[in-house]
């Protein structure tokens, strides 16, 4: 892409790197023509729904100084994804960027997390180059709906699960996870829908379910062409109702296992990932206890043993350093931070393995980091 249509293009768009909770994001290839209905490219600072054409902003090479420049970045410690906000990474125009900006990393000898996020196809050669590097931890999540509804999800499902049964195939130095988003009632929310993803989480090392984004640009993409929308109203954080997580957990359910009752099944993605991997989980989430009553033991285990609250006054400090304008209070749960925005969240969150909360957005029991959406409001106040 020309400097001049680059100049074109929304800010946030442009901004090849981002942090985001699973990572810092690196997207100097935007584009994408599988047109799903529920893409976050919908969103008002993106708005670039419309480009189907991948376009690179800037060379591997460039992208990859500006990640480890970045002042966000910390070698081996902070997880990075690639392309995870504007394209597919294993697209034909994509996917040799992906795996050169991979090469590149790994020949830096890090050892940070790579999620690599994928709903496209992905063959056994692609398989041999991921195994070939050394020093990554490299994830690839794919993602799988089952959404039947072409409006909504054009691309069919059965690209995604031979994609899943590959990668777990040949897996060797890298690790697998089936990335089950959205779930949606009325759309893949089926007993079969729920049956068919347990039958696919047998071909990963760990899967991962959530639920639907839905602002209010991708509710008016839904009206505006004629999509049966899943629900009345938006929200900031994604939407799971409560009886529908009760259904999956209830189908997922090994009543005999006594050390993962539930498979290698999680609420969230980081935990899947740092199980693939043998780690504990790098965003905290263990301090949230609600979340880890699906958990394996083992892992547990793993997450009990690196949790450490954060000494308060070296917390506040470094908040106040990015912008806090309150006291940070630490609990047992996570640092609450005031006037800190979702980056520099991000940074010390991933920096302390512990979760950093705003006050301005509170988290309530047993929804953390979910709409209020579908809960009984008796389950616990924020």
């Amino acid at each position: 892409m020309t400097s001049k249509e680059a100049a074109g293009l929304k800010a946030d768009l442009a901004d090849v790197i981002e942090y985001r909770k699973s990572g810092l994001s690196l997207n100097h290839v935007i584009g994408c023509p599988l047109d799903c209905g529920y893409c976050i490219r919908h969103l008002e600072r993106y708005a670039n729904f419309e480009m189907k054409t991948p376009r690179a902003l800037i060379s591997d090479e460039e992208a990859v100084e500006r990640l480890v420049r970045h002042r966000y970045f910390r070698p081996h410690i902070t997880p990075v994804q690639v392309f995870n906000k504007a394209t597919d990474p294993m697209l034909p125009r994509v996917k040799q960027h992906t795996l050169n900006t991979l090469r590149l990393l790994d020949e830096q000898r890090l050892t940070n997390h790579v999620l690599v996020i994928t709903r496209w196809r992905v063959e056994p050669e692609d398989c041999q180059v991921l195994n070939s590097f050394r020093n990554l931890r490299v994830t690839v999540l794919v993602t799988h709906s089952g959404i039947q509804h072409e409006g909504i999800e054009p691309v069919d499902s059965a690209v995604a699960v031979r994609s899943l049964r590959t990668l777990y195939e040949h897996a060797e130095t890298y690790r697998t996870v089936l990335y089950w988003r959205p779930v949606v009632p009325g759309l893949n929310d089926s007993d079969d829908d729920i049956a068919t993803a347990r039958q696919l989480a047998e071909h990963a090392h760990a899967a991962v379910f959530t639920g639907l984004f839905f602002r209010d640009e991708i509710a008016a993409y839904y009206r505006d062409n004629n999509l049966p929308e899943p629900y009345s109203t938006t929200a900031r954080r994604k939407i799971l109702p409560e009886q529908l997580e009760s259904r999956i957990l209830a189908a997922f359910r090994r009543p005999g296992d006594t050390t993962a009752p539930f498979g290698p099944l999680f609420r969230k993605t980081s935990c899947a990932v740092a199980y693939a991997h043998g780690l504990p989980d790098y965003n905290g989430h263990y301090g949230i206890r609600e979340l880890c009553d699906i958990c394996p033991k083992k892992q547990l285990s793993l997450c009990a043993a690196a949790h450490r609250a954060p000494d308060p006054a070296t917390a506040e400090a470094d908040a106040r350093a990015l912008g806090a304008t309150g006291p940070a209070e630490v609990t047992d749960r996570a640092v609450l931070v005031q006037g800190l925005s979702e980056q520099p969240r991000y940074f010390l969150q991933h920096g302390y393995g512990y979760q950093f909360h705003a006050r301005e957005h509170p988290h309530s029991y047993r929804r953390h980091g979910r709409a209020d959406i579908g809960w009984r409001g008796e389950e616990g106040a924020p």
